[in-house]
């Protein structure tokens, strides 16, 4: 990753953060175990399932080999 990735990755991350948090009820935000359950429930609920379309896209618009096997790798086998 670029130091320029690094950084767009930081402030994509803060801004997600800030929203999530303004989502979250107060109460659960009063101790390390209430943090930890409603970071992990709202990045479940939110983020990864958009990450996942995200990349499942991407996948299917890669172009799809029929072959398993390189020729390079039948012509080194045989």
């Amino acid at each position: 990753m670029t130091p320029e990735q690094k950084q767009a990755l930081q402030e994509h991350i803060q801004a997600i953060a800030k929203i999530l948090y303004e989502d979250t009820s107060k109460e659960k935000l009063i101790n390390l175990a209430g943090i930890e359950e409603a970071v992990r429930s709202q990045m479940q609920k939110h983020v990864m399932p958009e990450v996942g379309v995200f990349l499942s896209k991407r996948l299917q618009e890669q172009p799809q080999d029929t072959n398993d096997i390189s020729k390079v790798s039948l012509e080194s086998y045989q």
